[in-house]
């Protein structure tokens, strides 16, 4: 299986030995370079993890990162891009799952758009949030509001599921995925 990482967090180290010895390929967005930030450095720190456990990285980065040497020069394949789309399509493409750590604006915007995806019936790949530390309590209660005020139905509630500890993560993304609703408009 394909995993693709949607941010990070401080458990990177285990979680890349976790990759390797299940066998997963990890699919990330291409930077990891500590000069960048903290959320790259840990996400290098992941990809590190998974190659020495002798599991397979890919990397996706578009050209203005990586002519700013941020990319994950150690990865198996780097796949260099033009744009942000191109980089989120590819990584759509050719993910089986999607693995979303705590992580800032851009975490946020790709795990939103996968999950609408996912409500569209266009994406039918497991998405999972490590809830690492509570980070995304808050975010699951404002998605319950959602579906209260309707505007969101219940089922959306099941187009992702949630660990909180990397045991749980992995046992989710091994699990089937969630039924995608495939009619959620009236089409005529």
């Amino acid at each position: 299986m394909r995993i693709g990482i949607l941010g990070t967090g401080t458990l990177a180290e285990g979680l890349g030995r976790g990759w390797a010895r299940a066998g997963h390929e990890l699919l990330i967005g291409g930077r990891s370079r500590a000069r960048a930030d903290a959320l790259a450095e840990r996400l290098g720190a992941t990809a590190r993890a998974v190659k020495k456990a002798g599991g397979r990285v890919i990397g996706v980065i578009p050209d203005f990162m990586k002519a700013k040497e941020l990319a994950f020069d150690e990865a198996d394949e780097l796949v260099t891009v033009v744009t942000m789309r191109e980089r989120k399509l590819l990584m759509e493409t050719r993910a089986d799952a999607f693995l979303t750590l705590p992580g800032g604006w851009g975490t946020l915007e790709e795990i939103m758009e996968i999950l609408t995806l996912r409500q569209l019936d266009v994406v039918r790949k497991p998405c999972v949030f490590f809830n690492q530390d509570g980070f995304y309590d808050e975010l699951l209660v404002f998605f319950k509001k959602m579906v209260e005020q309707r505007f969101a139905k219940p089922s959306n509630l099941d187009l992702f599921s949630v660990g909180n500890s990397v045991e749980e993560v992995f046992a989710r993304l091994e699990s089937s995925l969630a039924p995608a609703e495939t009619k959620w408009f009236k089409t005529n």
